[in-house]
């Protein structure tokens, strides 16, 4: 196939290049950056939300999976819900009329397990959860993935879409790459008495979900909740990456009321959610219409990826 990727150069794009390529595709990844490191990707500087330029690398594609997108808004920039929906649901739909007009056969989208919620107390998030987004960002994604299912409606292109939890990895950005900071360091984790559970994918296996997303002839016009199929602790994620980096490991027993009372009254009840929350997923809908399988269970993985950073951090003497 004739695949475009749209945030070619990020942390989810760049694995999602390698597997297309090793698989036998060809592949046009566009970014604002344009230069990319996997070789056989026809890598275009191009910025998704200008419509003449990504209509030129449009042409000849037979589907599109879309990961660009705002991820975050910092205070000083602005009308956060504004942002957001400018480039997660406007910008978006713009993609997929001009895509449309291309003729791109299917589009995979990549929402978030945000549009769910950011918990699921006792009971997994599933294709059939009412959407309950709380913060902005998960907003425009619905916003988005509604938009895009009607647009489909009127064309003969077909709408995946896949909404991933946290995703994890050596290269991860944001809160994971704080995560494995903080284990490197030894800093001491309050979190030995949290009770609760992570659904989480690594960044190989949603790469193998996406290209499955792409291809498979079952996939189209479907919704896919990913994870890795198993759910972990705060303090199980941080006791594995501990163990790959052979860091010792300082887990404080802080009763989870007094964490919540503490970073609520600091401002911080969003982190008291993501740190100590339950967000549980459900991906056996992926499993059986596409045949995915995840590589490895979720400790595993994190134990390797604890292995990989403690390397990478590794300078020759």
């Amino acid at each position: 196939m004739r695949i475009l990727v749209t945030g070619a150069t990020g942390f989810i794009g760049t694995r999602l290049c390698e597997l297309l390529v090793s698989e036998g595709h060809e592949v046009r990844g566009v970014s604002r950056s344009g230069g990319g490191e996997v070789v056989g990707v026809d890598y275009q500087a191009k910025d998704f939300t200008n419509a003449e330029s990504i209509s030129e690398s449009l042409r000849g594609i037979d589907c599109v999976v879309h990961l660009a997108g705002r991820a975050h808004v910092l205070n000083k920039q602005g009308d956060a819900p504004a942002l957001y929906r400018a480039i997660n649901r406007d910008a978006t739909l713009q993609l997929a009329r001009l895509a449309m007009e291309a003729g791109v056969q299917r589009l995979v989208f990549v929402s978030s397990i945000g549009v769910n919620g950011n918990q699921s107390a006792q009971q997994r998030f599933t294709e059939d959860s009412v959407p309950a987004p709380a913060a902005d960002y998960a907003r425009s994604k619905l916003e988005a993935e509604e938009g895009l299912k009607a647009l489909v409606q009127t064309s003969g292109m077909q709408l995946v879409i896949i909404r991933p939890p946290l995703v994890y990895g050596t290269q991860a950005p944001g809160n994971f790459r704080t995560l494995l900071k903080v284990v490197d360091k030894g800093i001491p984790s309050p979190f030995r008495l949290v009770r609760n559970a992570r659904s989480i994918i690594s960044v190989d296996n949603l790469a193998r979900l996406l290209s499955l997303a792409a291809q498979h002839p079952d996939a189209a016009g479907e919704l896919f909740l990913a994870s890795d199929g198993s759910d972990v602790s705060t303090d199980q994620m941080l006791e594995a990456l501990a163990r790959g980096m052979q860091r010792r490991r300082w887990s404080i027993p802080v009763p989870q009321f007094l964490l919540a009372v503490l970073l609520k009254l600091g401002g911080k009840g969003d982190l008291y959610t993501q740190l100590c929350g339950s967000l549980m997923v459900e991906s056996a809908k992926a499993r059986r219409v596409l045949g995915y399988q995840p590589d490895a269970d979720t400790l595993q993985s994190l134990v390797r990826v604890g292995r990989e950073y403690r390397l990478s951090r590794q300078t020759p003497r």
